[in-house]
């Protein structure tokens, strides 16, 4: 009898479609901190495809310490969760790329040419350490760019040592380093202080695209509680610009 009722205060399913692709999240199982099963990929899927996504780039790590993903592994990997969307009927280009932690590995892939999987328009995503600020940060992301690469650093308003001088990433921008938010930061699931410096950049310009970092079913369950409303109004993303290349 009271259906009706609780049917009124069940919030409106999230609409993400302006940003239509998703260039940043963890669903191939088993290779680092991300889904352990298949089935878990196709959830993730589901809703993504909710949240009216219609391609992504999943990026698993790559950080040499903990996870030791090759392109062939993450390859191997994504045709797995292709063929395993196709069979669920999901309906969605899924693609992948990764997400490079800046250690001695990568520096030694990118000096000496080895294989690394970009995103659209030869971009790869890649973080820093989250406690620990490198010396040569922007000796690095400068070097990337020299390698013909363009730079897409994950989620910096979660490094904190960046938050007492925050033109760092002003200078970045100016470098061609681009910049990508998490949706969740937009909130406060990470915490205020991530939530402030998220907002921080995006009032300032400095974000261009924005990403899930979904590893779990849960992430993505919080996104569609996010107030996306706001801030899909006052800002303008660089991601449907990004899906057509």
């Amino acid at each position: 009898m009271l259906n009706w009722l609780f049917d009124k205060k069940k919030k409106e399913q999230a609409d993400l479609s302006e940003l239509g692709m998703d260039l940043h999240s963890h669903l191939i199982p088993g290779i680092d901190d991300g889904v352990e099963t298949i089935e878990d990929s196709l959830i993730m899927l589901r809703k993504m495809y909710d949240l009216g996504y219609r391609r992504i780039f999943t990026t698993p790590h790559v950080m040499w310490d903990c996870y030791r993903n090759t392109p062939q592994v993450i390859r191997e990997g994504i045709n797995d969760v292709r063929v395993a969307a196709v069979n669920a009927g999901i309906d969605m280009d899924i693609n992948a790329a990764a997400e490079y932690f800046i250690d001695e590995h990568f520096v030694e892939l990118l000096n000496t040419g080895g294989e690394l999987l970009t995103l659209p328009g030869n971009r790869l995503l890649v973080e820093l350490p989250y406690s620990t600020k490198l010396m040569n940060t922007s000796e690095t992301l400068f070097q990337i760019v020299a390698k013909g690469y363009r730079p897409v650093l994950a989620h910096p308003e979660r490094y904190t040592y960046f938050y007492q001088d925050p033109s760092i990433f002003k200078k970045l921008c100016d470098q061609g380093c681009e910049l990508q938010v998490n949706v969740l930061s937009l909130g406060n699931y990470y915490g205020e202080n991530v939530h402030k410096m998220a907002d921080y950049l995006l009032s300032n310009g400095l974000i261009t695209y924005v990403g899930t970092d979904a590893h779990k079913p849960a992430h993505l369950d919080l996104i569609n509680r996010t107030d996306k409303k706001g801030w899909l109004k006052k800002y303008k993303f660089q991601n449907m610009k990004l899906m057509e290349e």
